[in-house]
């Protein structure tokens, strides 16, 4: 944590790296501020600019990051709906923005990620601790038994209510913060610093519980068992690790099975949602949503309807199909990947898969960990949720995606640079110094 907030840069990165540490500590709480810092830092970065220290802005690295913006404004040529389709050009914006920002702006991305990493975990253990604080004080208030901590009503969306942010999208943010911090205790060898990155990843981790997320527990559960130890740790201590986290991972599961809360959240709604509808029920699983779905995109599977087209063709389907529950509610297909099927058709779906791939592909060839993990809750999620249809969701793919991008961009560029440092006597030496202290676009 040495140089958290007093970091050895000029002036005009200084102000960078803060706004960047000011919108990572915004993402939990209301998107008003993270729009706001955002502008600020576009604002700061053009009055800076400077044309010999940006990055290569036209490439594929650019275009693929900005791919989601682009098939919206390409679906929206034939949209059926055209006011719906420019709404989602706002929502999107910000997956054009944060490219073309972190490409203009010189402030190196690697260099800073520590420090930028530890200060979103920083906030996000302090806003579980928060939350648990505001229910503690609601069931002192009601005069409940502390038990009523784990009922539905603290729990899930209720949870997160007081931040105003869906529970699965704030469970995203936590896994991104408990990952970095396990990595980090992974490596600390200082007592009390070890102390109090375990005491974090705990809070966390009852975070992670209480916002009942079904796919990003699950997610964890594979992260931190088999990718964590396999991605960092080495021979016996891999062997330690593995054997730690999997009794604490029977141990949730066994406090899950034995806490009706819990149980009904993660196994009775989890099998609800994988079986069709019932006419008797009074709530719609995502099974018959996703079915469908897939009878419309049937219908114009090429290209699909078009951007803003999703929520009225669903809306009389769903009447029609008695789903009354997803009608009176207005709700969407509750998957990324049926979304892109709807709106831009088979070749939006794909592209969609494309970006994915890419962003896997750059996470296991750089052996970045924390890259992985954002891939693996973006990828699924997508398969449950319309994770770009909201602006929380937007925004953390958005910031998230170009930030481990042009972190690992930096970390090639790096070892490129050391790869081509080699000894040279006297003048010729200090030139071949100089040059190398030049940063080199990919």
């Amino acid at each position: 944590m040495n140089g958290f907030f007093l970091i050895k840069d000029n002036l005009a990165n200084k102000i960078s790296y803060y706004h960047l540490l000011l919108l990572m500590a915004s993402l939990p709480f209301n998107m008003f501020y993270s729009h706001l810092i955002l502008a600020s830092l576009a604002i700061h970065t053009l009055i800076h600019f400077d044309k010999n220290a940006i990055r290569p802005v036209f490439t594929w690295r650019t275009i693929v990051l900005q791919s989601v913006f682009l098939i919206t404004v390409f679906s929206t040529l034939y949209s059926i709906n055209r006011t719906e389709a420019f709404n989602e050009w706002g929502k999107h914006l910000s997956i054009l923005v944060f490219p073309l920002l972190l490409c203009l702006n010189p402030l190196e991305i690697k260099k800073y990620r520590e420090q930028l990493l530890m200060g979103f975990a920083i906030v996000c253990t302090a806003t579980i601790a928060y939350l648990f604080m505001d229910a503690l004080v609601t069931v002192k208030h009601y005069n409940l038994p502390l038990s009523a901590l784990f009922s539905p009503a603290f729990t899930n969306h209720n949870f997160s209510e007081p931040l105003d942010i869906h529970a699965t999208f704030f469970s995203m943010q936590i896994a991104i913060s408990l990952v970095y911090l396990l990595s980090v205790l992974a490596r600390e060898i200082v007592f009390y610093k070890k102390l109090f990155y375990l005491v974090c990843c705990l809070v966390l981790t009852a975070g992670i519980m209480q916002l009942s997320s079904k796919s990003i527990f699950m997610i964890m559960v594979i992260v931190i068992n088999i990718a964590l130890p396999w991605f960092l740790l080495k021979g016996a201590k891999r062997w330690r690790f593995i054997a730690v986290s999997t009794t604490m991972s029977a141990l949730l599961f066994a406090v899950i099975l034995n806490t009706n809360t819990f149980k009904e959240r993660y196994v009775d709604e989890l099998k609800t949602d994988l079986t069709k509808t019932n006419t008797n029920e009074t709530t719609d699983s995502r099974v018959a949503r996703w079915g469908i779905a897939l009878e419309l995109a049937g219908k114009s599977p090429l290209i699909g309807y078009g951007a803003g087209s999703e929520i009225g063709l669903l809306h009389e389907e769903f009447y029609n199909h008695k789903l009354y529950n997803s009608y009176l509610n207005g709700l969407n297909a509750h998957s990324q990947y049926l979304s892109f099927l709807l709106k831009s058709g088979i070749v939006g779906l794909l592209l969609y898969l494309a970006t994915l791939a890419f962003g896997f592909r750059i996470a296991f060839r750089q052996n970045d960990l924390l890259f992985l993990t954002f891939m693996a809750l973006i990828a699924i999620v997508s398969l449950s949720e319309n994770l770009l249809d909201v602006d929380k969701g937007t925004i953390f793919y958005a910031f998230f995606f170009s930030f481990f991008v042009f972190s690992n961009e930096d970390m090639a560029n790096g070892s490129r640079l050391a790869k081509k440092q080699i000894p040279m006597p006297g003048k010729k030496k200090q030139i071949a110094d100089e040059k190398m202290d030049l940063r080199v676009p990919v």
